[in-house]
């Protein structure tokens, strides 16, 4: 990159249900959790960044919701950007900040989002993912994405009864192309359900933190074949708050060197009418590419990652996109223990989405959380050993047959 640009502090709350908690103690609380890391003062703060997704369709605030959420936590008068990039919208915000301080526009940026996801009408919560896509074509979209999974046997009683996502749908079709384009299994997907409810136990930020067997994960109530509940993420409630700054910045901030974290890189790439099975075009290896590129690395430099998992399958596409492992084996690996803390490259030590959570615009910040906690040797019982470079991915919607947008960030001690 140009010039350099620091992580100085992070913070967040635990992600969850937080049914009597507003948004504003939410975002306070993480907010302060990162300017006590980074040594700082919200008059230290520059430029700030919102990513919210939630706040016009289900709290009805359609406009300027960083201004207003800022204004009730002590932050106004300095300049706010407001991010929506689906359930991207976090790390592109973050990429947002890290480019202004590149261009000189700032030397101390705030990055925070915000959720409050979970309300009594969970079918209004659940239809807000109708908007990650072209609305116009909601049903040609399912239509598509759906007939990849066609041609795999689904056992009785597989599909649960009770109101999902449509999107779970989806993310099955895309487990059942991955079985029958690599021979994938419902036990490996199972093993990263497994390995990620793990590591959440030993994560006080994570949503859900009871240990699962892979057994456990295939005997739990199913949502859609191959998906069980333990697989998928939650509706989530949170807040993260990440301080990037320039090294002028960093002078300004009584923060300890030892703990500051470097931005290796950033990278943003957006969907193309690729083919299903061209998947060296896909738009996770495309920023991956570019992200590597800048970084002056390749895959095998990473000692830990956190990715995208909306669903266990989520995880196992992104490893194969990263070139964390070859395409088709990332399953494998996931059911071998590679992918686990102590493995060959450990994955999702926080839990991923589907343990910690997925407030959608707090999401990738949590992501950048773990990773900045991991790299400085602060992560406890799931700490991977000798961790000098990160790799966090976090994709937003849906295009053709791939995420709308990917956005891949690598963070270096």
């Amino acid at each position: 990159m140009s010039s350099s640009v620091y992580i100085a502090g992070v913070g967040m709350t635990q992600f969850g249900r937080h049914i009597e908690r507003s948004l504003q103690s939410l975002a306070d609380e993480a907010l302060t959790a990162a300017l006590l890391d980074a040594g700082a003062t919200r008059s230290d703060i520059n430029q700030a960044f919102y990513s919210g997704v939630t706040q016009s369709p289900l709290q009805g605030q359609t406009a300027v919701p960083g201004q207003v959420l800022f204004s009730k936590i002590g932050l106004t008068g300095l300049p706010v950007w407001n991010i929506e990039n689906a359930c991207a919208s976090g790390t592109s915000a973050f990429q947002l900040a890290v480019q202004a301080i590149r261009a000189g526009a700032c030397d101390v940026a705030l990055v925070l989002g915000a959720e409050k996801m979970n309300i009594e009408d969970k079918k209004r919560a659940l239809a807000l993912f109708e908007g990650g896509w072209d609305v116009l074509t909601a049903d040609e979209n399912t239509r598509r994405l759906v007939a990849l999974g066609e041609g795999v046997d689904v056992p009785e009683g597989s599909e649960s009864t009770r109101p999902y996502s449509r999107f779970m749908s989806i993310y099955a079709a895309m487990c059942r192309h991955w079985m029958k384009t690599f021979g994938t299994t419902q036990r490996q997907i199972a093993a990263v359900a497994s390995k990620n409810h793990m590591h959440s136990v030993h994560n006080p930020f994570s949503q859900y933190r009871q240990p699962f067997t892979i057994e456990q994960v295939l005997a739990a109530p199913p949502i859609t074949y191959p998906l069980t509940l333990p697989m998928c993420s939650p509706l989530s409630d949170g807040a993260a708050a990440i301080i990037v700054c320039s090294e002028a910045g960093l002078k300004k901030l009584s923060v300890d060197r030892r703990r500051v974290i470097r931005v290796a890189a950033t990278a943003i790439a957006t969907a193309t009418a690729r083919a299903a099975d061209d998947f060296e075009n896909a738009v996770c290896r495309r920023a991956a590419q570019l992200a590597y590129e800048q970084a002056g690395i390749g895959p095998e430099a990473v000692s830990v990652a956190e990715v995208h998992d909306a669903s266990a399958m989520g995880e196992i596409m992104a490893v194969e996109y990263l070139g964390l492992t070859p395409m088709g084996e990332g399953g494998a690996a996931a059911e071998a223990g590679d992918l686990s803390v102590g493995g060959r490259i450990p994955v999702n030590p926080s839990g991923g989405l589907e343990c910690k959570g997925h407030p959608i615009g707090a999401t990738g910040l949590g992501q950048i959380h773990e990773l900045v906690t991991q790299l400085r040797g602060e992560a406890g019982a799931r700490q991977v050993v000798g961790a000098n470079v990160a790799l966090q991915e976090n994709g937003g919607g849906l295009i053709g047959f791939e995420e709308a947008v990917v956005t891949i960030n690598v963070l270096t001690r």
